[in-house]
């Protein structure tokens, strides 16, 4: 089971998304999204509730929710793509703005190696207009899971996916039938792969079938499927079936049907891309057995293979409420159009009529009372069949359903604001100890009076497999009146570690009050090194500030106690007036060879200046255990530096290797300075 499945299934998810939506979702009522445009292609942006007329199985239905989203095309902050393309170590749902939400799924399954490449430019092309507030998956049809990326708005990440893409695409149906031709003078006119090609084409519409379902757990926004494909190669309508038809066109017929089915009820729009520019019919047909009777050999099969994956690539975006690009060497209109449907846009809920298991397919129409205008939705949705399978049962010693829906949901959180930085240490073998900084807003919290906070991580890797995790409940009665006016004023801090071995996961952290109510959720990417696969390696850095540093904490961590002069902040602003008190552990595997290892930290401009640095030289005596561990610790002051963005960077060098070639090991985290 591919990754972005099985975390809803490890996760128990239980039904309806962790941030309270605009809209309801399930039984209770069915959420449409409508494009209007004039005759020029621009939004019409000054409709009303009562302009809109909705109907089911032709019967007209209640509007009961009405929303126009029109989100702003701004430009994202890319601060984190600078130098070295520096990720923030900090992650918060401080401020969940509407974003727009997309997955590119690429097809490399079906893909020739020749398209591969203008596939990762126009995917990447895509990435470059993503908005500061926009979140994207990527996810391959044929590509290990370990290829994939979960949630996210950090563009390396996403590039990085993207530049994983490989080619596992078949030779060209018509290429085949015609070489066997050649082969055999004509009287071999069949497609060896066949079976084959077949079988790939089921997998590619099951992945965008379980795409549609698992983005299900989004309401409240746009949700759009990039699907950047060179098409299917089986037709996808009865009327284009073969006059014989066989059981692996019959199979892809019944997949493609799912699929759009899975689409239409999760409300989500499918994008086909086809990232093959304008195809010529030669390039598959050039000096090729070309028999007169038969269709689907030499040009004119080239043709109708042509057209019918381009037919493939249309229907499966027409009938979800999206759009296809095919036949265009420039995609940047497609683009254009594809971000300008996911910014502005109706949204219309209706409640669910009460049929909805009865596995039939449901048309839905939309019409507008305003002349000359273009209306783009789904055009219905297939409901399920059978009795709806119960809600998993709840481990008392487990997560709330509230908090299980709040970590099974891709979208962050934003009733219970949180700011979470991950600093990943060595542990036990094979695993390294992440220290887990998490900073609630106190505004948020009621602290009514018998109150319990309870917190839940869990850090899912690539392949989708739950590798840590963790539940709290801490109890935040009779508090005493200033330790709630502390709490109210600058918020509460709890920390907590997981021990994860070497690797990328996706850690969700989720926190929920539970006579308050509120619930937040945050993701983090976090990128866990191997402390003994070099000679010398840094861990995670953890930062604090007398300034910033008071805040009440809920619950302590022991191996930081006694390190810094305050506990560990998940804060990186900080006032010019402030000091920075960083720690982090040199972890020296050379052995027992006399050395030196010259330690630094430096503070360095967005232009590349370095505004402040030190340094200083500790022998290999100095560190201490089997394998050498310092524990570094710099006090960096900030009164002379001018508001603005900087780097701050921990840097380890030895010099056991030849000249020239000495190991070093190197942290850096953004941080802001004001006045």
């Amino acid at each position: 089971m591919r990754w972005f499945h099985a975390v809803l299934l490890t996760v128990l998810v239980a039904g309806s998304p962790a941030q309270p939506p605009v809209f309801k979702s399930g039984v209770e009522s069915i959420e449409v999204d409508v494009v209007v445009t004039d005759r020029q292609g621009h939004v019409v942006r000054d409709l009303a509730k009562n302009d809109f007329q909705i109907s089911e199985d032709g019967k007209r239905q209640e509007v009961t929710t009405f929303a126009l989203v029109d989100i702003p095309l701004e430009t994202s902050d890319r601060s984190s793509d600078r130098g070295q393309a520096i990720e923030p170590d900090v992650a918060t749902n401080e401020h969940v703005i509407e974003g727009r939400a997309y997955v590119l799924l690429i097809d490399d399954l079906n893909m020739e190696s020749q398209a591969v490449d203008r596939a990762k430019e126009a995917a990447k092309q895509f990435i470059e207009r993503l908005g500061a507030n926009d979140l994207m998956a990527v996810v391959h049809t044929g590509g290990t899971d370990a290829a994939s990326q979960t949630f996210t708005s950090n563009r390396p990440r996403l590039l990085a996916a993207v530049d994983r893409t490989t080619a596992q695409g078949l030779q060209a149906a018509t290429a085949v039938r015609n070489e066997n031709a050649l082969m055999s003078a004509g009287r071999d006119t069949g497609d060896t792969f066949d079976l084959e090609r077949a079988a790939n084409a089921q997998i590619t519409l099951r992945v965008l079938r379980d795409v549609s379902n698992w983005f299900a757990t989004v309401h409240g926004r746009r949700k759009a499927i990039l699907f950047m494909s060179r098409g299917i190669d089986y037709p996808m309508t009865l009327e284009n079936r073969p006059d014989q038809p066989n059981r692996p066109t019959d199979a892809v017929l019944n997949a493609a049907q799912e699929a759009i089915d899975a689409a239409m009820r999760s409300n989500v729009g499918i994008y086909a891309i086809d990232p093959g520019g304008l195809r010529s019919d030669d390039d598959i047909a050039k000096e090729v057995f070309v028999s007169p009777r038969d269709q689907n050999m030499g040009t004119r099969g080239a043709q109708r293979e042509s057209e019918m994956k381009q037919d493939s690539l249309r229907r499966l975006s027409e009938e979800t409420g999206g759009a296809a690009a095919v036949s265009r060497n420039d995609l940047a209109t497609a683009f254009d159009k594809i971000v300008a449907d996911s910014s502005t846009y109706y949204v219309l809920a209706y409640p669910a009529p009460n049929n909805k298991r009865d596995g039939k397919f449901h048309k839905i129409s939309v019409q507008v009372n305003r002349p000359r205008v273009a209306i783009r939705a789904r055009s219905g949705y297939r409901s399920p069949s059978g009795t709806a399978p119960a809600a998993p049962a709840l481990d008392a010693a487990g997560p709330s359903r509230e908090l299980r829906d709040a970590l099974a949901s891709p979208m962050p959180a934003g009733g219970l604001a949180m700011r979470v930085a991950l600093a990943p240490f060595r542990g036990t073998a094979p695993n390294a100890s992440v220290l887990m900084t998490e900073d609630l807003r106190g505004g948020d919290l009621k602290l009514i009076a018998a109150d319990t906070l309870e917190l839940s991580h869990v850090a899912v890797d690539p392949t989708g497999k739950v590798r840590a995790g963790s539940n709290d409940r801490l109890q935040l009665t009779a508090l005493k009146p200033e330790t709630r006016a502390q709490i109210e004023r600058s918020g509460l801090r709890v920390f907590n570690r997981l021990a994860l071995p070497p690797g990328r996961y996706t850690v969700r952290i989720g926190a929920h009050e539970v006579d308050g109510g509120t619930v937040g959720s945050v993701a983090y990417e976090l990128d866990v090194p191997d402390f003994s696969a070099a000679p010398l390696t840094l861990s995670g850095l953890v930062l604090t500030s007398l300034a910033t540093g008071r805040m009440e904490v809920a619950k302590a961590d022991a191996q930081m106690k006694d390190v810094l002069p305050a506990p560990p902040i998940a804060v990186r602003t900080f006032p010019r007036s402030d000091q920075i008190w960083l720690f982090a552990e040199i972890y020296d595997n050379a052995g027992n060879t006399p050395h030196a290892v010259t330690i630094g930290t430096t503070v360095t401009s967005t232009t590349g200046t370095v505004v402040y640095k030190t340094s200083a030289e500790h022998p290999s005596s100095e560190f201490t255990g089997t394998h050498g561990i310092f524990r570094y610790r710099a006090r960096v002051p900030l009164n002379d530096l001018e508001p603005g963005a900087y780097v701050l960077s921990v840097e380890a060098r030895t010099r056991l290797g030849p000249p020239g070639h000495d190991e070093t090991a190197r942290q850096q985290v953004l941080i802001e300075v004001t006045k």
